[in-house]
Protein backbone atom coordinates (compact mmCIF):
# COMPACT_ATOMS: atom_id res chain seq x y z
CA UNK A 1 0.00 0.00 0.00
CA UNK A 2 1.10 3.60 -0.60
CA UNK A 3 2.10 5.21 2.68
CA UNK A 4 2.44 8.81 3.83
CA UNK A 5 4.43 7.74 6.87
CA UNK A 6 6.72 4.87 5.90
CA UNK A 7 9.63 4.29 3.54
CA UNK A 8 11.92 1.30 2.94
CA UNK A 9 13.97 2.01 6.07
CA UNK A 10 10.85 1.93 8.24
CA UNK A 11 9.56 -1.16 6.47
CA UNK A 12 12.75 -3.16 6.95
CA UNK A 13 12.60 -2.67 10.73
CA UNK A 14 8.86 -3.32 10.81
CA UNK A 15 9.48 -6.62 9.07
CA UNK A 16 12.37 -7.48 11.41
CA UNK A 17 10.15 -6.94 14.47
CA UNK A 18 6.93 -8.18 12.83
CA UNK A 19 5.15 -4.84 13.27
CA UNK A 20 4.21 -4.07 9.65
CA UNK A 21 0.54 -4.98 10.24
CA UNK A 22 0.46 -2.84 13.37
CA UNK A 23 2.18 0.07 11.59
CA UNK A 24 -0.33 -0.11 8.72
CA UNK A 25 -3.17 -0.26 11.24
CA UNK A 26 -1.75 2.77 13.07
CA UNK A 27 -1.55 4.75 9.85
CA UNK A 28 -5.11 3.84 8.93
CA UNK A 29 -6.55 4.72 12.34
CA UNK A 30 -4.56 7.71 13.63
CA UNK A 31 -3.25 9.54 10.56
CA UNK A 32 -5.07 12.65 9.43
CA UNK A 33 -4.37 15.47 7.01
CA UNK A 34 -6.62 18.09 8.58
CA UNK A 35 -6.57 19.36 12.14
CA UNK A 36 -9.39 18.28 14.42
CA UNK A 37 -10.83 20.60 17.03
CA UNK A 38 -8.98 18.77 19.82
CA UNK A 39 -5.74 19.15 17.81
CA UNK A 40 -6.38 22.89 17.55
CA UNK A 41 -7.03 23.21 21.28
CA UNK A 42 -3.90 21.24 22.15
CA UNK A 43 -1.66 23.16 19.75
CA UNK A 44 -2.98 26.59 20.65
CA UNK A 45 -2.69 25.81 24.37
CA UNK A 46 0.94 24.73 24.06
CA UNK A 47 3.76 26.73 25.64
CA UNK A 48 6.44 24.94 23.65
CA UNK A 49 7.14 22.43 20.91
CA UNK A 50 10.15 20.87 19.20
CA UNK A 51 10.97 21.70 15.60
CA UNK A 52 12.97 19.33 13.40
CA UNK A 53 14.54 20.62 10.19
CA UNK A 54 17.31 19.51 7.85
CA UNK A 55 19.88 21.30 5.71
CA UNK A 56 20.26 20.82 1.92
CA UNK A 57 22.32 17.64 2.50
CA UNK A 58 19.67 16.19 4.81
CA UNK A 59 21.67 16.69 8.02
CA UNK A 60 19.11 17.15 10.81
CA UNK A 61 18.68 19.81 13.46
CA UNK A 62 16.18 19.96 16.31
CA UNK A 63 15.25 23.05 18.28
CA UNK A 64 12.96 24.09 21.12
CA UNK A 65 10.35 26.77 20.40
CA UNK A 66 8.51 28.40 23.26
CA UNK A 67 6.04 31.16 23.97
CA UNK A 68 2.81 32.02 25.75
CA UNK A 69 -0.20 29.78 24.98
CA UNK A 70 -1.51 30.83 21.58
CA UNK A 71 1.91 31.52 20.08
CA UNK A 72 1.18 28.66 17.67
CA UNK A 73 -2.13 29.06 15.84
CA UNK A 74 -4.05 26.80 13.51
CA UNK A 75 -5.06 29.00 10.59
CA UNK A 76 -6.55 26.50 8.16
CA UNK A 77 -7.66 22.89 7.83
CA UNK A 78 -4.05 21.80 7.30
CA UNK A 79 -2.07 24.93 8.22
CA UNK A 80 -0.55 26.40 11.35
CA UNK A 81 1.65 29.44 11.96
CA UNK A 82 4.13 30.44 14.63
CA UNK A 83 6.44 33.43 15.13
CA UNK A 84 10.19 33.65 15.39
CA UNK A 85 11.29 35.70 18.38
CA UNK A 86 14.66 37.32 19.01
CA UNK A 87 17.29 34.61 19.55
CA UNK A 88 20.98 33.92 19.19
CA UNK A 89 21.13 34.99 15.57
CA UNK A 90 22.27 31.60 14.27
CA UNK A 91 18.97 30.94 12.41
CA UNK A 92 19.70 27.21 12.33
CA UNK A 93 16.09 26.08 11.97
CA UNK A 94 14.80 28.88 9.79
CA UNK A 95 17.88 28.85 7.59
CA UNK A 96 17.30 25.14 7.07
CA UNK A 97 13.68 25.83 6.09
CA UNK A 98 14.83 28.32 3.48
CA UNK A 99 17.04 25.57 1.97
CA UNK A 100 14.86 22.53 2.70
CA UNK A 101 11.18 23.16 3.53
CA UNK A 102 10.47 19.75 5.06
CA UNK A 103 9.78 19.99 8.80
CA UNK A 104 8.52 17.96 11.73
CA UNK A 105 6.82 19.47 14.79
CA UNK A 106 6.39 17.60 18.07
CA UNK A 107 3.94 18.92 20.68
CA UNK A 108 4.16 17.35 24.15
CA UNK A 109 2.07 17.67 27.31
CA UNK A 110 3.51 16.28 30.53
CA UNK A 111 1.95 15.69 33.95
CA UNK A 112 -1.21 13.78 34.83
CA UNK A 113 -2.48 13.59 31.25
CA UNK A 114 0.55 13.20 28.99
CA UNK A 115 0.01 13.62 25.28
CA UNK A 116 2.02 13.82 22.05
CA UNK A 117 1.01 15.17 18.66
CA UNK A 118 3.22 15.18 15.57
CA UNK A 119 2.83 17.42 12.53
CA UNK A 120 4.96 16.73 9.45
CA UNK A 121 4.84 18.98 6.43
CA UNK A 122 6.48 21.84 4.58
CA UNK A 123 7.22 25.32 5.87
CA UNK A 124 7.85 28.84 4.59
CA UNK A 125 9.48 31.78 6.36
CA UNK A 126 8.31 35.37 5.82
CA UNK A 127 9.26 38.78 7.12
CA UNK A 128 6.23 40.58 5.70
CA UNK A 129 3.36 38.17 6.33
CA UNK A 130 0.35 40.32 7.42
CA UNK A 131 -0.46 37.74 10.11
CA UNK A 132 2.80 38.63 11.88
CA UNK A 133 1.18 41.75 13.37
CA UNK A 134 -0.85 39.47 15.65
CA UNK A 135 2.27 38.16 17.41
CA UNK A 136 3.95 40.54 19.83
CA UNK A 137 7.71 40.42 19.40
CA UNK A 138 7.68 38.48 16.14
CA UNK A 139 10.53 39.17 13.71
CA UNK A 140 9.53 36.46 11.22
CA UNK A 141 6.49 34.24 10.70
CA UNK A 142 6.59 30.58 9.79
CA UNK A 143 3.70 28.88 8.01
CA UNK A 144 3.51 25.10 8.03
CA UNK A 145 1.37 23.14 5.60
CA UNK A 146 0.71 19.75 7.17
CA UNK A 147 1.19 16.55 5.20
CA UNK A 148 0.65 14.18 8.11
CA UNK A 149 -0.92 14.84 11.53
CA UNK A 150 -0.92 12.04 14.07
CA UNK A 151 -0.76 11.39 17.81
CA UNK A 152 1.82 9.12 19.42
CA UNK A 153 1.48 6.87 22.45
CA UNK A 154 2.62 9.04 25.40
CA UNK A 155 3.60 6.15 27.66
CA UNK A 156 7.27 7.10 28.19
CA UNK A 157 6.58 10.77 28.96
CA UNK A 158 7.34 11.58 32.63
CA UNK A 159 4.25 11.99 34.78
CA UNK A 160 3.49 14.42 37.59
CA UNK A 161 4.96 11.98 40.10
CA UNK A 162 8.15 11.09 38.28
CA UNK A 163 9.29 8.66 35.60
CA UNK A 164 6.69 6.82 33.55
CA UNK A 165 5.51 3.46 34.86
CA UNK A 166 6.07 2.05 31.37
CA UNK A 167 9.86 2.49 31.42
CA UNK A 168 11.52 -0.97 31.31
CA UNK A 169 12.87 -2.08 34.68
CA UNK A 170 15.25 -4.95 35.30
CA UNK A 171 13.56 -8.09 36.59
CA UNK A 172 10.03 -6.74 36.12
CA UNK A 173 7.45 -7.66 33.51
CA UNK A 174 6.66 -4.67 31.28
CA UNK A 175 3.46 -2.71 31.85
CA UNK A 176 1.43 -2.84 28.65
CA UNK A 177 -0.37 0.28 27.42
CA UNK A 178 -4.15 0.16 27.19
CA UNK A 179 -4.20 0.85 23.44
CA UNK A 180 -2.75 -2.59 22.72
CA UNK A 181 -6.11 -4.01 23.78
CA UNK A 182 -8.23 -1.68 21.68
CA UNK A 183 -10.31 -3.40 19.03
CA UNK A 184 -8.61 -1.43 16.23
CA UNK A 185 -5.13 -2.68 17.17
CA UNK A 186 -5.22 -5.85 19.27
CA UNK A 187 -5.20 -8.32 16.37
CA UNK A 188 -2.20 -6.56 14.82
CA UNK A 189 -0.02 -6.35 17.96
CA UNK A 190 2.85 -8.86 17.67
CA UNK A 191 4.41 -10.70 20.61
CA UNK A 192 6.78 -8.44 22.50
CA UNK A 193 10.42 -9.18 21.65
CA UNK A 194 12.42 -10.41 24.65
CA UNK A 195 15.48 -8.48 25.81
CA UNK A 196 18.17 -9.21 28.43
CA UNK A 197 17.27 -8.17 31.97
CA UNK A 198 13.81 -6.98 31.04
CA UNK A 199 11.85 -9.55 32.97
CA UNK A 200 10.42 -10.51 29.60
CA UNK A 201 12.21 -13.78 28.88
CA UNK A 202 9.03 -15.15 27.33
CA UNK A 203 7.22 -13.39 24.53
CA UNK A 204 4.14 -11.51 25.65
CA UNK A 205 1.36 -10.16 23.48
Amino acid sequence: MTSLLYHDGNRSLQDQFDTRRLADCMEKVILRQAFREDDRAFIEGAEFFFLATADPEGRPDCSFKGGAPGFVRVTGPDELVFPDFDGNGMFKSLGNIRANPNVGLLFIAMGENPRRLRVNGTATVSRDDPEMRRFVGAQLLIRVRARAIFPNCPRYIPGSEGPSEYIPRAGEAPVEPAWKGYEEFRDAVPPRASSPGSGNDKDQS
